[in-house]
């Protein structure tokens, strides 16, 4: 009795036991509303009603909201010049490559701008570039964050290459996107009379105060084989170098522009400025466009109400589109020179197209509707 007792009592032990231990090892989360989510909702149902007050509430709101950053884009006096074909000596003109690759050749260009409206100081100068693609994957990570830090950290080269060190050492600032600085210049006069441009306090606070350290000096920078783009004064440290700084915040699209510099003084309308240009950095040998612009701030930012086309380049001539008919069935085609211009830009193209009174266009109607009174439907 006593051992089939103890028995039992072993097995009672034993069976509580494993319930205790299949509580402690349940995977059955614990019951709440929230977490099986029997909470109350509000489930509302779209009404034509309900829709067209809503989106008439919304229009309400931002409608004022539009006209107000639009009349506000409206006030600002731009002046936009492209100057990287004109700044080419005719000697060159079918092989500009050849012409920026040669460092023996004379730079320089003048080019003269009228004021159109007034523009009162600060004037802000840019130049913008097209068809550079800043937002490639290799090009925006071929940069040391640490390096521009802290000169502890000079040797974080990896994610440099190309650009990482010489024989003398590290490159500081290493990597394709510094060595690819932009290096074109700019001077402005009115009248003979020079014009300071100040290019201080162009770029942003926080880049200055943690991005770029004030004792970090430029080192074996564009002393390799190889030169890139435009070179750094040693002496001073990165947090004072602001073309760098503007330079290394990577732009999103292929076309972009960065601040160059301010004008603090007025121009006056229908004022000529005489503008001397060194036009050094290479955009010929991937197709990209150089432009100067002097814009005049609201305090809003520069003008954009527009899209960014080049009327030049976008306007459909009348031989780029041919109306045919094969086999009695109507067909569109397109000029070789609007097929090469649908690759850079599909879009502006179908806008312009979009736009256009395509000759003819009633007779194709027309035969569309001949064909489908031929084939009736029961």
């Amino acid at each position: 009795m006593d051992t089939n007792g103890a028995t039992t009592s072993s097995a009672a032990g034993g069976g509580s036991t494993s319930k205790s231990s299949s509580k402690k090892h349940s995977r059955k989360p614990v019951y709440s509303r929230f977490t099986q989510q029997e909470l109350p909702a509000c489930k509302p149902i779209l009404t034509p009603g309900l829709v067209i007050a809503t989106f008439t509430i919304i229009g309400i709101i931002f409608i004022p909201l539009g006209l107000v950053s639009l009349s506000a884009s409206e006030k600002v006096v731009e002046i936009v010049d492209r100057y990287d074909e004109s700044c080419v000596p005719s000697d060159y003109s079918n092989d500009k490559l050849k012409f920026i690759q040669n460092p023996s050749i004379n730079k320089s260009c003048v080019r003269t701008l009228t004021v159109p409206k007034l523009m009162k100081s600060p004037v802000f100068i840019y130049y913008q570039l097209d068809n550079y693609y800043q937002n490639h994957r290799r090009y925006v990570k071929s940069r040391s964050d640490k390096q521009l830090r802290s000169v502890s950290d000079e040797k974080s080269t990896k994610d440099c290459s190309p650009e990482d060190k010489t024989v003398d050492g590290p490159i500081v600032p290493c990597g394709l996107v510094a060595w690819s600085l932009f290096n074109d210049t700019y001077g402005f006069s009115v009248n003979s009379k020079t014009i300071e441009v100040n290019k201080h306090d162009i770029a942003w606070k926080s880049d200055k105060e943690h991005k770029f350290g004030s004792n970090v000096y430029p080192k074996n920078f564009q002393s390799g084989g190889l030169i890139g783009g435009a070179k750094l004064n040693s002496s001073v440290p990165l947090s004072k170098q602001d073309d760098l700084m503007v330079w290394m915040r990577t732009a999103a699209l292929p076309t972009f522009r960065k601040l160059y510099g301010k004008i603090e003084q007025d121009l006056q309308a229908n004022e000529k400025i005489q503008v001397v240009i060194q036009n050094n950095y290479n955009t010929y040998s991937f197709s990209g466009k150089k432009k100067l612009d002097i814009v005049l701030g609201n305090g809003k930012g520069t003008s954009n109400s527009r899209l960014m086309l080049e009327e030049d380049d976008r306007d459909l001539l009348d031989n780029d589109v041919q109306m045919e008919f094969a086999d009695g069935l109507p067909s569109t085609g397109f000029s070789d020179r609007v097929q090469a211009l649908l690759q850079n830009s599909m879009k502006s193209i179908m806008i312009k197209i979009l736009g256009l009174k395509i000759g003819g266009l009633n007779a194709m109607l027309n035969k569309i509707y001949a064909v489908c009174l031929s084939y009736p439907f029961s």
